[in-house]
């Protein structure tokens, strides 16, 4: 039987050209040694710490199709699509699959086929993407900050994506990061330039769209020059009822004095599976505000690592986990305390049903010389069904003396106390349950800084508690 990896090792030897020709020169330039890595690495098993409750050899098992030739999506998400966080004044884009959207798609040639089988020239010339044709850069007005394809970017301004690009996924040594590095096409690029504050939430909405089951491979980076600021709001949704292996690296520079706020809501389907990896390295006296919520899917593996480099930098990592039937969610994050008079916070809660499986593991390491370091992790989960099953795994690692750290996790049901004083007000059985989970999460919610995105995220978690949220609901094609 073909391991997991030889069939990307396969695809990749005969498709190198194909890859090559779709994309720019700098994406081009790290693929041979990301291969190689790959190749080293395999799949990293259950015995691996940071992947002991993630099956990924699995998980990546299944052959996807994979649009390596970017055949072209005839339609056009901003006239099919409603995002389930709409309004909230922001600056709307879409990622179509691993593609930036810039304007509607031609149709694909006339006699032009979409399938797919199990050989890799037929591999990598199935699926969907958005059209391969993308707009100039153009500043968002705000003071030349960007907003657009990575690939673009890295063909208009080669020297500026070249200066970040994988530096932060090469030093983890990580065989997705490899995977990814080596077949990615494509992604999404923001830039924000010195001491330009970006007043308009920016909104990228992934959607994936297939006619047949396909792999996509995502990449994002963002760039915070000095004293620069910007808030993102990132969601995931698809479109089709196909099964979709989605892998995202996401590479974030957070400049001296700057201030990032970066939302990250997952509302896909039981067929999606999800393996994504962000970076962040922050500067001097900067700020991040990090939220992962997700709220439908499949399997989801999120690994996190925050390093704050410069003194007085500040980190907060928040996360809301809800899954039923036998979704998998596995959060495994890492913030790195290099610097001294750095802070840190991280909050993850879970709420589980019927036979979810999902995990939690947080490392906070306080590197020596990181002196004056304040930091506070806390994991808490509400199961709601004997089958359920949560991982916990909060860890402290200090090598400084003089440090305010502090972790902790719990685990419980819903209480038996609260739900009879409840009933014996009138409140039916399945709605006090509802109103218990509620209250569980909102501590997580509540830390949500933009006012009209607490108050749709607290809408759509209320409608997922009462079984309304529909896995395409955004979908217009459904209605």
């Amino acid at each position: 039987m073909m391991s997991a990896e030889q069939q990307y090792i396969d695809l990749y030897t005969e498709c190198r050209d194909m890859l090559d020709k779709h994309s720019a020169p700098v994406l081009n330039a790290l693929r041979e040694e990301a291969f190689a890595n790959f190749q080293r690495l395999g799949f990293p098993t259950q015995k691996v710490e940071r992947y002991k409750y993630t099956n990924v050899a699995e998980a990546f098992a299944p052959n996807y199709g994979l649009n390596l030739n970017r055949i072209p999506i005839p339609v056009n998400p901003y006239e099919v699509f409603k995002c389930d966080v709409p309004n909230l004044s922001t600056s709307l884009y879409f990622m179509v699959n691993d593609q930036f959207y810039g304007k509607q798609s031609p149709l694909p040639p006339k006699g032009s086929k979409m399938g797919g089988n199990s050989s890799s020239e037929a591999q990598a010339n199935v699926g969907v993407a958005s059209n391969d044709a993308h707009p100039s850069i153009s500043p968002l007005g705000d003071g030349g900050a960007i907003v657009c394809s990575l690939k673009e970017a890295a063909v208009k301004h080669p020297e500026l994506v070249a200066a970040y690009y994988g530096k932060l996924a090469r030093t983890s040594k990580d065989a997705i990061n490899a995977l990814n590095t080596m077949l990615c096409q494509d992604g999404l690029f923001v830039y924000v330039p010195k001491n330009v504050i970006v007043e308009r939430p920016i909104q990228i909405v992934n959607v994936l769209r297939s006619d047949v089951d396909l792999m996509v491979n995502r990449r994002v980076l963002i760039v915070l020059e000095q004293g620069a600021s910007i808030k993102l709001l990132f969601c995931d949704h698809a479109i089709d009822d196909r099964s979709f292996l989605t892998t995202q690296v996401v590479e974030t520079y957070v400049g001296e004095n700057a201030h990032l706020e970066l939302y990250e809501l997952e509302e896909t389907h039981v067929r999606n599976t999800r393996f994504s990896n962000q970076y962040a390295d922050q500067q001097a006296y900067s700020t991040a505000v990090l939220h992962n919520i997700t709220l439908h899917n499949g399997i989801t593996r999120n690994r996190t690592d925050l390093t704050l480099s410069g003194e007085y930098a500040e980190t907060t990592l928040n996360g809301l986990v809800i899954a039923d039937k036998e979704q998998q969610v596995d959060n495994n994050t890492l913030i790195d305390h290099k610097a001294a008079h750095c802070q840190s916070g991280q909050l993850y809660k879970y709420v589980l049903d019927d036979k979810a499986r999902c995990a939690f593991a947080g490392r906070v390491l306080v590197r020596e010389g990181a002196q004056q370091t304040v930091s506070q992790e806390t994991n808490a989960n509400l199961l709601g069904s004997k089958e359920a099953r949560i991982y916990t795994q909060p860890m402290l690692e200090i090598y400084a003396d003089d440090v305010k750290c502090s972790h902790g996790s719990t685990v419980g049901q819903l209480g038996e106390q609260a739900m009879f004083y409840m009933q014996q007000r009138g409140i039916p059985f399945e709605e006090a349950r509802m109103l218990l989970k509620f209250a569980f999460a909102a501590d997580v919610l509540q830390t949500i800084k933009l006012d009209a995105l607490h108050d749709r995220l607290s809408y759509l978690v209320d409608k997922r508690f009462r079984g309304e949220l529909s896995k395409c609901e955004g979908c217009k094609m459904c209605k």
